[in-house]
């Protein structure tokens, strides 16, 4: 019997080195040495005996018998030869009392090459094993700044905690996610009853995802219960049957293949309306409503949240506007009520459009939309990747631009203070347009930065003013708190902050545009247009973010405000164009070495050179700060554990 496992082998060798030459490929095992001189690696390190996943033993460390086998590991040589001798008495073996002895390998890039045990390896790949017993040696590669390689170094630091190498994630940031939604700190190592739960967990989930038809994907299995994960949560996968694990993942197959696309987000800037008459049924299943029920979930209340009651004072508008069309309601509080209940409660009620009004309502939002494919869910948040749900937020950067200018031309020496709330995607982009533009008009121009998320509002003012800084931009709307008028570019006198330049969040103009777009026909033909996610980043030019200037302010500085205002409209003025210089000396390149694209502009997790602050430490944050940037912060492939920067 062992010879006639050969002669199938031998067979199924033949068959992978015909496709192969068919398709291009090299038929034969790669050789690490081939392709990794020594001097590209930044050295080596002894992991010991483990167990390896024979899917990811995929060539030789040296060009020695690299043609006896083919890219499968399927023996090639006539059964006459010894080597198929060899082999066919480590079948005999292997049948009779397993393989024990273990093979050495050479482990790079997640990848391993084998240096001693090339026939043990085949044999048990024909026998389809999952793991293969083995001594591995560990070559990293030289860190240049290589999307691939930075991914490369997560997976070393993950697995050193967890003891998982049988997970890949194509994403940056995927594996300190995946660490968080299983409830456990960065950093923090796995007990052997979590490993081998986990392992359990993904091998049946894997079934699943195959079962629906996931080797078509070039997505991996990681990526795709980083997604289940994401929307169900972790406990979700326990003890559910193959069939119920299967059916669950049909339900968010759209936000699986998502993942195979290396940008997944498309940023739509503009509301550009695509007209198609009758749709309105397709968006919104059953016959028509007289009036189109929309709710408004809000995180907290208009009495206690000034961006509650910005979004507030939003609906009120669009239920004037649509008068007879629409019929809005708003549910405050949702967080401290349960967030799926209230918007289960609304869609209950006969909503057929939700919009929920924070980052923080994110998950429990997309929960609801997987759930609830006939219902139009959007939260408002930036740069998050999800088919069944749209993102909405404000580029509210180009006003920060402009009001860094206004500062940079009332202040002579230079000396600007800006204080933000979180690190968010957004954010950064603010802090930056700010100082470029009070450096445009003023060469002298620093900003110093607070954050109020770590200590406070009044705390990161009263350290800006110790330092004798007086002009200093605030949050970027009325607060309800006592004192909370001051917002904007603000003048700190002994009688109060002079209010000088104020950012203005249209959210009644954002609604009933989107609306408006929701009843012709434009948002359901958006997504059928595109396969990635689609975030809504409109700015000054539709109307959903302006400025106010107060009548303090110099003629001059107004005019100056206005060329600015009408050149970001009519997109001749850019925030951010070449050159741009970091704090660390780097120089920023944008498309054409012109300007940044939206994308890089999103994603920033830098600042530029003359901005005096950095991102504050995690753990630093308030509860309600750390909430949030794991949702939405940026530099999400960076370590947020105890002394690390967000």
């Amino acid at each position: 019997m062992p010879a006639q496992y050969y002669k199938d082998a031998q067979r199924l060798a033949i068959r992978e080195r015909r496709n192969c030459i068919t398709s291009g490929q090299y038929p034969y095992l790669p050789v690490l040495d081939d392709f990794l001189p020594v001097e590209k690696s930044a050295g080596g390190s002894n992991l010991g005996l483990t167990q390896v996943p024979a899917e990811f033993v995929v060539g030789t460390k040296t060009a020695l018998r690299t043609t006896a086998f083919a890219r499968n590991f399927m023996p090639l040589l006539p059964e006459t030869t010894e080597f198929a001798n060899k082999w066919i008495l480590l079948c005999q073996s292997h049948l009779e009392e397993g393989i024990r002895e273990p093979v050495l390998l050479y482990e790079y890039m997640n990848r391993y090459y084998v240096a001693e045990g090339n026939k043990r390896v085949s044999v048990l790949k024909y026998f389809d094993a999952v793991t293969i017993p083995a001594r591995v040696t560990r070559i990293l590669p030289e860190r240049n700044g290589d999307r691939d390689v930075e991914l490369y170094y997560e997976f070393v630091d993950f697995s050193r905690y967890s003891g998982v190498n049988f997970l890949e994630l194509t994403k940056p940031g995927g594996f300190a996610q995946l660490q968080r939604l299983l409830g456990k700190a960065p950093g923090t190592a796995w007990t052997e009853e979590e490993r081998r739960n986990f392992a359990a967990t993904y091998y049946q989930f894997r079934q699943a995802y195959e079962a629906n038809g996931g080797k078509r994907l070039t997505t991996t299995v990681g990526d795709a219960m980083l997604v289940y994960i994401k929307v169900y949560g972790y406990q979700a996968l326990q003890g559910k049957s193959d069939q119920e694990m299967k059916r669950s993942l049909a339900k968010v197959w759209e936000e699986i293949t998502l993942q195979q696309e290396r940008q997944p987000i498309a940023l739509n800037l503009a509301p550009e309306e695509k007209k198609k008459t009758g749709l309105l049924s397709m968006v919104l299943p059953g016959s028509q409503p007289k009036e189109l029920k929309v709710a408004f979930v809000n995180d907290k209340t208009p009495a206690t949240s000034g961006w509650t009651l910005a979004h507030e004072l939003g609906r009120l508008h669009v239920q004037q506007v649509f008068r007879g069309q629409i019929a809005t309601k708003a549910y405050h509080d949702a967080l401290a009520g349960g967030l799926e209940q209230v918007i289960q409660q609304a869609i209950d009620e006969g909503s057929r459009v939700i919009f929920t009004t924070s980052p923080r309502m994110l998950p429990g939002s997309l929960r609801l939309a997987v759930e609830h494919p006939e219902i139009v869910i959007l939260n408002c948040s930036l740069n998050k990747s999800h088919r069944y749900i749209r993102t909405y937020y404000a580029r509210m950067y180009e006003v920060k631009f402009i009001i860094g200018a206004i500062a940079g031309a009332l202040k002579r020496d230079g000396q600007l203070g800006y204080i933000c709330n979180y690190p968010i995607y957004g954010q950064i982009a603010g802090i930056n347009a700010f100082a470029l533009g009070a450096k445009m008009v003023n060469p002298r121009a620093k900003v110093y930065l607070e954050w109020s998320s770590v200590t406070g509002m009044e705390q990161a003012r009263k350290r800006l003013t110790d330092r004798k800084i007086d002009l200093i931009s605030l949050q970027d709307m009325i607060s309800v708190d006592a004192g909370g008028f001051s917002y904007g570019l603000a003048q700190m006198t002994d009688k109060g902050p002079l209010n000088l330049a104020m950012p203005v969040w249209q959210w009644g103009v954002y609604y009933e545009t989107i609306l408006r777009r929701i009843l012709n026909g434009t948002f359901q033909m958006e997504y059928e247009e595109s396969s990635k996610a689609l975030n809504y980043y409109w700015g000054m030019a539709s109307g959903v973010v302006d400025l106010r200037c107060s009548e303090l302010l110099p003629e001059s500085t107004r005019k100056l405000a206005d060329f600015l205002r009408k050149g970001i409209c009519g997109g001749v003025c850019e925030p951010f164009t070449m050159p741009i210089y970091t704090q660390n000396g780097w120089t920023i390149h944008g498309e054409n070495n012109h300007s940044l694209s939206p994308e890089q502009i999103v994603s920033m997790d830098w600042l530029v050179e003359n901005v005096e602050g950095s991102l504050p430490y995690y753990d630093q944050l308030t509860e309600e700060g750390k909430a949030t940037v794991d949702l939405v912060g940026v530099n999400p492939s960076k370590d947020r554990g105890s002394g690390a920067q967000v």
